[in-house]
């Protein structure tokens, strides 16, 4: 070989070692980059190919009344999904699957051929469609259990309930305001195929396990008592023919709401079918003019500042009363002349609330009413409170005060009402109103308690009770116009209110349009119970006094009857939280009265069939069942007499 092919070879050898050792790096590089640098993203984008992780929701925390029955729980329904890859058939699929879920089949047929490993087809259905997709037994479609919020008394307290979404997080109501306490963290699993083709389903353990504690509230609120509320309001609703209302029971030493209630209600199981309007909690959300509920106030503050005195006279004008160039005139166009601070509330005269506002000033009005809570909100614990309006005095003229006097001009709401009046009741100390008793876990154990709070005084303890023997004078006097709300050997504190509504396209107050309320209290001498009825434009009965004293006195009279309260009797006292929760929350024990020898039909509305023949056995109640899942309807009505001779119908349907 010659010197010049010994060079040629050697150049030759040495490019190769060269491109072998970039090669070689090049290799390594590449190998670090894919292993070390992208690794995981690479890793996951591999398992994304091959499964999806999907976080399935765990159920809420439950939601009892008072005396320990469940308003609002979780049940495991069936969701569809499906695994695109395994499905042969496609189109007949899709026309199958459509068919069964009353949904759009070209929707279906895209989720079928996904590049996914699982998709989802439709959430929480029905048993009987879920029934019927187990009956097609096609392979790559998956029934998977998921937690379904339901309310076990369909509409009761629906507006203070609230509701949840398919996500499980809670859009209204208490659902929402406590929805941290109710809600657990979503369990993560991975749904797939492995590298053989077969389907796999793992735990990703990235969530709560579902033997983690739940947390329970415990209400203020009475189911009996609301079950009684709703029932006279939609009545009254078919009686008067309006077109809203709403009711407010409450008790003015604590401040505890015992039921709200806002008719039409709706079913929160399924909230998506009813508009915004009807699922608002009109109790605490709207405002409106209330009319002569609001005289009381007047008087009360005027009687705490010593400008009048509980025994001189008010020249109420003949009926006609100018002021600036307004003219006030009564009600009706009745006429009085001199009357006492207790006929101005019992005859409820405009003229005479009129001029003991002028008596007070402005300042001093605008002052007082704010310490009633007029124009604030009593954050309640609900969302969604407003605050009413009670403009600054600065800006008000002389007509302005005369007016806001007899409750117009002047806007509230239902909840700042009741706690106003419980005010007065309360000796004049406001107490915060709230529907929350405490947050429990699944042990019993008070992990959170709300006790009653104090918002303020409002008047004296005497002024107070010198209102509280006028109002008494409205609905116990003959000639009051509170009469309608008598209870039989009771005293009735109360006071009516007929308030026209504001036409804002025509920019004056409607002759047509009306509000009528009630708003009191009983017993008068000792108050267990404030009540409050408001109806929103009723077509017959349109005074207060006529459309609704009358379901203040049905509510009292069923909840005196009905119920082992105490009122009338002897004290009352409420057990500690804790206890109630002992032995009523977790144990849900119902507790009926007797009398005379009879029993009283207990609520059955939000139980199992199998609760319902345990609790009909203890009390040797003969019941007659009919449907599948939970009470929702029964006959006799929850608190009627009963004897050996009754028999009690119960209609059982699903929760959803």
């Amino acid at each position: 070989m010659t010197g010049e092919s010994r060079k040629v070879l050697k150049a030759r050898i040495t490019t190769a070692l060269v491109f072998f050792v970039v090669l070689f790096v090049a290799l390594v590089s590449r190998a670090y980059q894919l292993q070390i640098l992208s690794g995981e993203a690479l890793k996951a984008r591999a398992e994304r190919q091959h499964k999806d992780v999907l976080e399935l929701h765990t159920e809420r925390g439950k939601i009892f009344d008072r005396n320990g029955k469940v308003l609002a729980a979780s049940t495991h329904v069936d969701s569809v999904g499906v695994h695109p890859s395994m499905i042969k058939d496609h189109e007949k699929t899709a026309t199958e699957l459509a068919r069964i879920l009353n949904t759009n089949k070209k929707t279906v047929r895209a989720k079928l051929k996904e590049q996914r490993s699982f998709s989802w087809i439709a959430r929480k259905i029905s048993p009987e469609q879920s029934q019927r997709i187990r009956a097609l037994n096609i392979s790559g479609i998956q029934l998977v259990k998921e937690p379904r919020r339901f309310y076990t008394n369909r509409g009761l307290a629906s507006h203070v309930l609230g509701f949840v979404g398919t996500d499980e997080n809670g859009l209204e109501g208490l659902e929402f305001k406590y929805d941290k306490y109710l809600k657990q963290v979503a369990r993560k699993i991975s749904w797939g195929r492995d590298a053989r083709g077969n389907q796999f389903c793992m735990d990703e353990r990235g969530g709560t396990s579902n033997d983690e504690k739940n947390n329970h509230l415990i209400l203020t609120i009475d189911s009996r008592i609301q079950h009684v509320v709703e029932r006279q309001l939609q009545e009254a609703l078919k009686e008067t023919g309006a077109h809203k209302g709403t009711a407010i029971v409450m008790d003015p030493r604590t401040g505890e709401i015992l039921a709200m209630a806002c008719v039409p209600d709706f079913n929160p199981t399924v909230f998506y079918r009813y508009s915004d309007e009807i699922r608002k909690n009109r109790a605490v959300a709207d405002s409106f003019d209330p009319g002569s509920i609001f005289k009381p106030f007047v008087i009360a503050a005027a009687l705490d500042e010593g400008v009048v005195s509980p025994d001189e006279l008010v020249d109420c004008e003949n009926g006609r009363y100018t002021v600036g160039k307004k003219v006030i005139r009564e009600a009706e166009n009745k006429k009085f002349r001199e009357l006492t601070l207790r006929d101005i509330l019992k005859y409820s005269s405009n003229i005479g609330s009129a001029k003991i506002a002028e008596r007070l000033g402005k300042e001093r009005f605008y002052r007082r009413m704010k310490q009633f809570g007029f124009g604030s909100r009593t954050a309640i614990d609900l969302p969604g409170e407003a605050s009413g309006i009670m403009r600054s005095s600065e800006l008000w003229t002389d007509v302005d005060l005369a007016t806001i006097a007899f409750g117009q001009g002047v806007s509230v709401t239902a909840i700042q009402m009741i706690a106003a009046l419980s005010g007065i009741a309360n000796n004049g100390v406001i107490m915060r109103p709230q529907v929350v008793r405490g947050i429990i876990d699944n042990r019993g154990q008070v992990i959170r308690e709300f006790t009653p709070s104090v918002m303020g005084r409002a008047v004296s303890a005497e002024t107070a009770r010198i209102i509280t023997s006028y109002l008494t004078g409205v609905v116990g006097d003959k000639d009051g116009t509170g009469q309608n709300a008598q209870i039989l050997n009771i005293a009735v504190a109360g006071k009516t209110g007929t308030a026209q509504k504001y036409d804002f396209t025509e920019r004056r107050y409607s002759s047509e349009k009306v509000i009528a309320s009630f708003l009191g209290f009983f017993p008068a001498n000792d108050p267990r119970m404030t009540v409050l009825v408001v109806l929103d434009e009723p077509q017959r009965k349109r005074w207060g006094g006529q459309a609704a004293a009358p379901v203040f006195r049905e509510v009292a009279q069923q909840v005196i009857r009905c119920f082992d309260n105490g009122i009338g009797e002897q004290e009352y006292v409420a057990e500690p939280l804790d206890m109630e929760i002992k032995n009523a929350a977790i144990e849900e024990i119902t507790c009926d009265p007797s009398h005379d020898g009879k029993s009283f039909i207990p609520d059955f509305t939000g139980r199992t069939m199998g609760e319902v023949v345990r609790i009909a056995r203890e009390r040797n109640i003969d019941v007659r069942l009919s449907g599948t899942g939970w009470a929702v309807k029964q006959n006799p009505a929850p608190g009627a007499f009963c004897d050996d001779k009754t028999v009690c119908a119960v209609l059982f349907r699903p929760a959803y």
